[in-house]
């Protein structure tokens, strides 16, 4: 016996979670598909565990925030907002407060607490959720009829949500499902790469694992050309590992040293760190040099102490050819250069990133142009939605992709609901 619904959502993420809430709360029989045991499992794990909901920012500022074609997401947010999202989650009971950059995270600082709320809500609509069925491919006429999961099961519906994710964090079920069934259905797969993924290099002292785990706290990262001119910057945090940098700032910078390593065709690409973003090259030199002479007889460790992080700062004279035992009497002007050098400039050979499973997000996906940007609709396949990542979509850290999912989520489930109500008269 052949299942039937108005609307099919395959997968439970958050896009596919209120693509599920909107299309039940505009009057479909919904069905959500996930092929894991549980729902929100990438959802559970964001934000640090945290979940970080959306963010505060104007929609222009947002939109700024979302450098993979954040531009196709203007309808989706004009029905949807931030704001939407966030008085959204106040009336499911979730407190929310906001921090630094307009992140907003749950005042519980539980990402489970979002889950289960957005879980509850989707139960509350009658929502029939099949957990632990994958679907093996999505069926067509000239419009969309339905799914075949891979245990043989039919379900027909004239609408179906494709929510499924792209080919990230993996291990959360992101395995790239859903690429197959576009390219199905007639669509174009732009190429896949990691964003918002560390970067690896091959530098000593990365392979010596010296400065791992040393943070440095609101430093500028710089991607150059091969011919030293700047590509991008980001100002925020970042972390040395033992396979090379990670953080905030790195983050935002790693796609575009994917497509610089692809680009220029070079093994390798040199990134700057500037812990002193605020202050001019010259005007740094003469502060160290001030208090150097200022107690001459102080070993350079304590003089210096507490401009950067001990174990960087000890790391740094080093290159320079200082030692943080000398003291002011004996310390030269060209080596106080080079360290300044250091500090505004710390040049870092990356020669890659981890690889797209590892990523927290996926560049690339479903072609925006075979897509209506106001309901998620496909331009090829009538019936067929996407929302999420699958699609060319990608966006920062700090509640950008989140923002992006739910917005899109909220507009494919609308839409869905409403075509499948044309279809039933």
């Amino acid at each position: 016996m052949v299942e039937h619904f108005d609307v099919l959502v395959a997968g439970g993420g958050p896009a596919g979670l209120m693509a599920s809430i909107a299309a039940a709360e505009n009057g479909s029989k919904v069905c959500l598909l996930d092929k894991g045991d549980r729902l929100g499992r990438k959802l559970g794990i964001s934000g640090g565990g945290r979940c970080n909901v959306t963010n505060a920012m104007s929609i222009d500022e947002l939109i700024r925030h979302v450098p993979g074609n954040g531009r196709f997401l203007y309808s989706a947010l004009a029905s949807f907002s931030n704001r939407d999202i966030i008085r959204f989650f106040e009336d499911l009971g979730i407190r929310l407060k906001e921090e630094d950059h307009g992140r907003v995270f749950p005042v519980s600082d539980s990402a489970q607490s979002v889950v289960q709320a957005l879980v509850r809500k989707v139960r509350s609509l009658s929502v029939t959720i099949k957990t632990c069925e994958p679907v093996q491919a999505v069926l067509f006429g000239k419009k969309v009829r339905g799914v075949k999961t891979v245990s043989g099961r039919k379900i027909s519906a004239s609408c179906v949500v494709v929510a499924v994710g792209g080919k990230s964090v993996s291990r959360t079920g992101s395995t790239g499902d859903g690429y197959a069934w576009a390219k199905a259905a007639g669509h174009t797969i732009t190429d896949l790469y990691p964003t918002e993924v560390p970067l690896t290099s091959t530098e000593s002292f990365i392979q010596s694992r010296r400065l791992q785990g040393l943070s440095l706290r609101d430093c500028a990262v710089t991607l150059l050309s091969p011919k030293g001119k700047p590509i991008q910057t980001h100002r925020w945090d970042m972390l040395f590992t033992h396979f090379g940098l990670s953080g905030p700032a790195i983050l935002r910078l790693s796609q575009f040293v994917v497509k610089a390593l692809k680009k220029y065709r070079v093994p390798e690409i040199i990134v700057t760190i500037d812990t002193f973003p605020d202050v001019q090259e010259n005007e740094l030199f003469h502060k160290l040099i001030r208090l150097s002479r200022d107690t001459p007889g102080r070993a350079l460790k304590k003089v210096w102490k507490g401009l950067v992080p001990e174990r960087y700062l000890f790391y740094l004279c080093e290159r320079s050819g200082l030692s943080e035992e000398m003291t002011g009497h004996n310390l030269k002007s060209e080596s106080v250069r080079i360290l300044v050098k250091y500090l505004k400039a710390f040049p870092v050979h990356v020669n890659g990133t981890l690889p797209l499973e590892k990523a927290f997000i996926t560049g690339g996906g479903v072609s925006l142009k075979e897509i209506n940007p106001k309901t998620m609709e496909s331009k090829i396949m009538p019936g067929l939605y996407f929302c999420g990542e699958i699609m060319d979509i990608h966006g920062y850290t700090g509640g950008y992709n989140i923002t992006a999912a739910f917005a899109t989520g909220h507009a494919a489930g609308k839409s869905a609901a409403l075509n499948a109500e044309t279809v039933r008269s």
